[in-house]
């Protein structure tokens, strides 16, 4: 019971973050290099990585849900515009040098950061403002 207790103590004095961002890149980068063909023995490193793809693209997924929301009240979000080809390399590879950009201190959330990196790496052909 005592150890159960030293556990739980122990698990509530860590990250106030699930993921933190030097989580994710870590992440993220360990993604990239399995999908450039790595192999490595260890079994953290395809967990780490399925962990980073399905962040992002979950991610990706919960934005495509809310812009459709919102186009069937008359609303655009605009923010990023993802092709339709296959995109979970380019995703990661987004977040990846998004990531490495920001202090490696930052307070921002992971979900900040993917919504900076995929508005960075695929803009909307067309902008909100009305054209004059």
């Amino acid at each position: 019971m005592i150890r159960l207790l030293i556990l739980c103590a122990a698990l509530l004095a860590g990250h106030a973050h699930a993921y933190t961002a030097q989580e994710m890149l870590e992440d993220c980068r360990q993604a990239e290099r399995l999908q450039n063909g790595e192999k490595n023995s260890d079994p953290l490193f395809a967990m780490r990585s399925g962990r980073c793809i399905a962040y992002v693209a979950g991610f990706a997924d919960g934005y495509s849900v809310s812009d459709y929301l919102a186009e069937r009240v008359g609303v655009r979000l605009n923010a990023f515009c993802l092709p339709k080809d296959d995109l979970s390399l380019r995703l990661v590879r987004a977040v990846v040098i998004h990531v490495e950009r920001v202090p490696p201190d930052t307070t921002a959330s992971t979900a900040t950061l993917v919504a900076g990196a995929l508005a960075k790496a695929f803009p909307c052909p067309d902008s909100l403002e009305p054209k004059k």
